[in-house]
C-alpha cells in the first residue's frame, strides 16, 4: 500500500504546461483575479490526475483507475477551468475577429456536442486506447484532445458569458444527450468480454504490487474492467446530474426573480 501512496510521476512536460497555464492566467487576468480559485483548482485537479499514482496505476495496472483519471480531465478539469475565466476576458477574446468567428461555430450545440462525445467515445476504442498505453506521444496527445474537446463540449453550458450559453430547455436537452451516450460507453465497457484492452491482462508489474492488486484485493482484469465501466457509467452520469440540477435551479430561480419583479412593479 505504501508502495502505491508513493508511486508519484512528476512528468517534467506536465509540471512546464501546468505552470505555464497559471502565468498566462495570471498574465491575462492580474488585473482581476476574483475567479482565480477556480482555474487554480482545475489546474490542481489536472496536476493531481497526470502526476499522482492515479496516473501509474492507470497507465500500468488498472483500468478502472485510468477511467477515473479520464472522468477527472472530461467532466471536473474543463468546468473549473471555464468557471475561472472572466465575462471580460472571453469579451475581449471574441472581439478579435478570427478568434470570434471560431468560437461561434464551436460554439453551436450539435457541433460542440459531438466533439466532446465523439472524442470520447473513439478513445476507448480498443485500438486507439491499446496504442496510447503503448506510446507516450500518443498518450500525450490523447489527454491534450480529451481537455480541448471537453473545454469545447461544456462552453455552451458554462462559458463565461450567459448571454452565448444555451437556453436552459436546451441545456437540459444537451446534458441528457450527453448523460446517455456517456451511460452507453459505461455499459459497453461493463459488459464488455474481459481483456478488453490487452495491457491490462499482462502488466509489467514495476511496483511489484500485481499480486496485492489481484489475490489481495480481488482487482482481477474482469472485475477490474467492470469496475471501470461502472465508474465511466454512474460516476459520469452523477456529474451530468449535478449540472442539471444546478441549471434547473438556476432557471426557477431566475424566473421567481423576475415574477417577483413584475409583482412590485404593480
Amino acid at each position: 500500500m505504501v508502495t502505491i501512496l508513493c508511486a508519484w510521476d512528476p512528468d517534467l512536460s506536465v509540471l512546464i504546461g501546468c505552470a505555464a497555464l497559471l502565468v498566462a492566467y495570471w498574465a491575462v487576468h492580474r488585473s482581476n483575479l476574483s475567479r482565480a480559485g477556480w482555474f487554480v483548482g482545475g489546474t490542481g485537479v489536472m496536476l493531481f490526475a497526470l502526476i499522482s499514482p492515479i496516473d501509474t496505476l492507470g497507465d500500468e495496472y488498472l483500468f478502472s483507475v485510468h477511467m477515473i483519471q479520464h472522468l477527472l480531465l472530461v467532466l471536473v478539469v474543463p468546468p473549473l477551468l471555464l468557471a475561472g475565466i472572466t465575462p471580460a476576458f472571453a469579451s475581449r477574446v471574441i472581439e478579435c475577429r478570427p478568434l470570434g468567428e471560431i468560437e461561434r461555430r464551436l460554439r453551436k450545440p450539435v457541433i460542440a456536442w459531438l466533439i466532446g462525445i465523439v472524442t470520447l467515445t473513439l478513445w476507448h476504442a480498443p485500438v486507439l486506447f491499446d496504442a496510447a498505453l503503448n506510446n507516450e506521444y500518443i498518450h500525450i496527445l490523447e489527454h491534450l484532445s480529451f481537455l480541448a474537446s471537453a473545454t469545447i463540449f461544456w462552453w455552451p453550458v458554462l462559458g463565461p458569458l450567459p448571454q452565448l450559453r444555451l437556453a436552459p430547455l436546451l441545456t437540459l436537452l444537451y446534458l441528457v444527450g450527453a448523460a446517455i451516450a456517456n451511460s452507453l460507453l459505461g455499459i459497453w465497457l461493463t459488459f464488455a468480454p474481459a481483456g478488453l484492452y490487452t495491457p491490462y491482462l499482462h502488466p509489467e508489474d514495476s511496483l511489484g504490487i500485481l499480486k496485492l492488486l489481484r489475490s489481495g484485493w480481488g482487482l482481477t482484469p474482469a472485475v477490474d474492467q467492470e469496475l471501470g465501466g461502472l465508474f465511466m457509467w454512474v460516476g459520469g452520469s452523477f456529474v451530468f446530474l449535478a449540472v442539471m440540477v444546478a441549471v434547473l435551479l438556476r432557471w426557477f430561480g431566475f424566473s421567481e426573480m423576475n415574477a417577483s419583479s413584475s409583482a412590485a412593479s404593480f
